[in-house]
């Protein structure tokens, strides 16, 4: 008998032995199999290898089915989902249930039923009145989740009004395995014929020469389909293009059906429309750009890792489509990475354009079903394709990558905070690219401080572009000091005079400009200017941020929301207000100061739905906008090429955070943001509002210096040993009990002292010390770049199973954040 060991989607730190039943062919390495898991549950679980060895001890369950002929996993990604594990600190079944789109990993799903027992009128007697509600609901629909059961009686915490009803054996509970994943199918038509029977088809004219109506429609069929042709296989022919095309109603469809004419089945097909455009030629590299080029293939033959260090508008989108080009060609697939969906917008236009329907783009805004789609594109074809996608994409099943292209590579936006694996994209794809022999292109205007250093020290190879293309000027930056601006009365708001005069005259010019704010929502602070009452989330330690348009206090971290209070709680007098800006504030305050121009906004509350980033970017593209106001969203590499002006709002807001990284993602987006300026003939101008104008990060921002910019950092992280001359690991605990979250999180860090030794700090609380209801400690591990990485997981894993016992240990909640963003 052979066994399977079974990968699950659950944070166990081993795989699991089943036995695989005779006459169940097909169980390989990366089969995606039903298996019952404890009692009751079954889990889709990937097969990490196949054995004939026994386990000892206890008898093993057999494989409950197996769900595909193929296997959908290749053997690369599960080395690659054993790396992640390894490297970030989790558990495989963690990288598994991340890697995985969610239609392709059916589980056993509770439903809660009425017992056949059950006399209703005299349960409900002695019911709560939530349980009687629950009650009414299930026996009204017969059968129904937990998770139903809560969203249609907006009960809050069903479960312990559920528990009683089942210990009274008035409901039941049964488990059954929901498919998620629905292939999208079409209705198609063909003749009841054979290929080629001409006697046939003269046959079934004569069948129908009495209805005009029927007789189009064949003769319709025929033309589409070209059965009638000796040379080739009849075409398929969709249900709705024919009756659109014969100009007849389902009900004649049917009756030649009914007739025998014809027969309609059902088609799978891809949810996404191939490109019926023509493609065009790549455009031509600059001089510059061609050097630039050359020279980043003359490093691929020494080096694995490229970076592209160009200016914003150099032209790296240009340089990176020659390269794309070249691999394709050879017939290998390309992955080029974004950080942010929105930037996926612009790049499949264009892309689109050079490369038609070898060009897939994946990224979690897809629904399941779209995404299950493009995974098995991926999976099933061997035509060299080019994949698009935010950070998720690199869990696709590729098997034969020849280049990752990595673009703005310095983005925090690659890592994944929560949940686990807390992995970088970034740093995963490079891995990925060696599993494959694959190189791979880091492009960035400001590169991470770590990759600056591996590419001036030879790790990597290092390509520099540092003029715009054709010759375009990098903009003007201007430091405003809102304090100089307001103790004079020159800002209007939250506007200094310059930016507000040069956006009247770009206004005037018909350009557009850019409101950078940080930000989202309507007012970030709400206070009572009597007696200081400021609204707290009840889950979390911080203050609820006002929405205007919902008109609610919503709490940015666990989603907690309340309606703005028309008198205060506290003292009870009216005379709560709101201070500060978000977008949505600041997008109003700009319509008001600029009457007559079209002002939208790019956050996470406008572009909820898939589509939004898209007509957002589509509508400023088109002039249908005149200013975007916008977070971070519309720092990254987004090209527009009559922006003229870029407002940043409030620089201190970045600049003062508690982090080792603060200045690097302070001038990294500054920088970034102050690149939407300029990018053609016409010249730019940037204005970066502050109270802090002699701040030496907006020094190098205003001069566009990022060596020197590198050469302060890099200084200050060697003489403070920070990365890249360590690796930092945040260790987090969490308990529902601040005293015990805090008891915990010492025993834990003098346990990793005994070890570590000075490596170890803290532990101290997080800047926001409870989300979500969870309180939380934060341990810093400081330890030697060169370090196993599967070593310290082994030793974390023993100091952890060492202090199982303590209650403390046990109430906790602990997780690892490896090279924190």
């Amino acid at each position: 008998m052979l066994f399977a060991e079974v990968v699950l989607p659950l944070p166990l730190y081993s795989s699991f032995t089943y036995s695989i039943p005779e006459g169940m062919e097909g169980v390989v390495t990366g089969s995606r199999v039903l298996v019952q898991f404890g009692r009751r549950k079954f889990y889709t679980g990937i097969v990490a290898s196949v054995h004939p060895d026994a386990p000892e001890g206890y008898s093993v369950k057999p494989i409950s089915l197996l769900l595909d002929p193929t296997p959908i996993v290749r053997f690369p990604q599960l080395r690659l989902w054993q790396w992640i594990a390894d490297y970030y600190l989790c558990s495989p079944g963690e990288v598994y249930k991340a890697a995985i789109p969610t239609g392709l990993k059916p589980e056993s799903t509770t439903f809660l039923s009425l017992s056949p027992d059950c006399d209703l009128l005299e349960a409900s007697a002695s019911l709560k009145e939530e349980e009687a509600r629950i009650l009414q609901l299930v026996s009204s629909e017969k059968r129904l989740s937990i998770s139903d059961i809560e969203s249609r009686t907006e009960i809050t915490n069903a479960t312990s009004y559920i528990r009683p009803l089942l210990e009274q054996g008035v409901l039941e509970v049964a488990e059954a395995v929901v498919e998620k994943y629905r292939p999208k199918t079409v209705r198609m038509v063909r003749l009841s014929l054979r290929p080629g029977d001409h006697d046939g088809v003269h046959r079934l004219l004569d069948l129908t020469n009495r209805s005009t109506r029927q007789q189009n429609a064949l003769m319709a069929y025929l033309d589409m389909s070209g059965f009638l042709s000796t040379r080739t296989e009849p075409k398929e022919v969709e249900r709705d293009a024919l009756m659109q095309r014969a100009g007849i109603t389902p009900g004649i469809l049917k009756a030649m059906v009914d007739k025998e004419i014809f027969e309609v089945y059902k088609k799978s097909v891809n949810r996404f429309q191939d490109f019926d455009g023509d493609t065009c030629p790549i455009p031509p590299l600059t001089e510059i750009q061609r050097d630039a080029f050359d020279a980043i293939a003359e490093g691929f033959r020494t080096k694995e890792v490229m970076l592209l260090h160009g200016v914003t508008g150099s032209g790296k989108t240009e340089i990176y489509a020659h390269l794309i080009d070249r691999v394709l060609n050879a017939g290998r697939q390309v992955l080029f990475l974004v950080p942010e969906i929105s930037l996926t917008t612009q790049l499949t236009d264009r892309l689109r354009r050079l490369f038609g329907d070898r060009l897939l783009v994946y990224h979690s805004k897809f629904s399941d079903n779209e995404r299950v789609d493009v995974w098995r594109r991926v999976l099933d074809s061997h035509d060299p394709l080019l994949i698009l996608g935010a950070r998720s994409a690199v869990f696709l099943p590729f098997h034969h990558l020849g280049l990752v292209i990595v673009d703005e590579e310095h983005e925090s936006s690659y890592k994944q905070y929560d949940p686990a694996p807390r992995y970088n994209a970034r740093d995963t794809a490079m891995v990925l690219a060696s599993m494959h022999g694959a190189k791979t292109l880091l492009g960035s205007a400001t590169p991470a401080v770590d990759t600056y250093y591996k590419a001036l020290n030879g790790k990597y190879g290092l390509v520099t572009l540092s003029e715009r293309f054709e010759g375009a000027a990098l903009p003007t930056v201007e430091i405003i000091d809102m304090k100089d601006q307001r103790k004079r009365k020159l800002s209007d708001g939250i506007l200094s005079q310059p930016l507000r005069l040069a956006t009247e005259q770009a206004m005037h010019d018909g350009k557009q400009a850019l409101m950078f704010q940080n930000r989202r929502g309507f007012a970030p602070f709400v206070v009572c200017r009597n007696c200081g009452w400021t609204p707290r989330c009840t889950n979390c330690d911080v203050a609820l941020v006002y929405h205007k348009h919902s008109d609610l206090l919503r709490c940015h971290y666990c989603g907690f929301s309340m309606p703005l209070p028309p008198l205060c709680p506290a003292c009870q007098e009216n005379s709560v207000e709101v201070y500060g800006y978000g977008t949505e504030r600041i997008a109003e305050e700009v319509h008001r100061r600029f009457e007559g121009y079209r002002v939208g906004r790019m956050d996470l509350d406008s572009t909820r739905n898939k589509d939004a980033f898209q007509e957002i970017i589509e509508d400023f593209s088109c002039h249908n906008m005149d200013i975007l106001v916008g977070t971070q969203m519309i720092t990254k590499g987004l090209d527009f090429g009559d922006v003229t002006v870029v407002g940043v709002l409030n620089a201190d807001s970045l600049l003062n955070f508690p982090d080792f990284r603060a200045n690097e993602r302070a001038f990294n987006m500054l920088e970034q943001v102050a690149g939407r300026a300029g990018r053609r003939s016409d010249a730019g101008y940037v204005f970066i509002q502050t109270t802090d104008p002699g701040n030496a990060v907006l020094a190098h921002v205003a001069a566009h210096d990022y060596k020197a910019f590198y050469e302060m950092e890099i200084q200050s992280r060697e003489r403070l040993l920070y990365p890249p001359f360590s690796r930092i690991i945040n260790i987090f605990l969490k308990n529902k009990n601040s005293t015990d979250a805090e008891a915990a999180a010492h025993l834990f860090a003098n346990a990793l002292r005994a070890t570590f030794g000075p490596r170890v700090l803290g532990p101290e609380k997080p800047f926001v010390s409870r989300v979500a209801t969870w309180y939380l400690q934060c341990i810093m591990l400081k330890i030697e770049s060169s370090a196993s990485m599967s070593k310290v997981k082994r030793i974390l894993r023993t100091i952890y199973e060492s202090l199982a016992r303590d209650p403390r240990i046990k109430s906790s909640v602990i997780y690892y954040d490896v090279d924190p963003a």
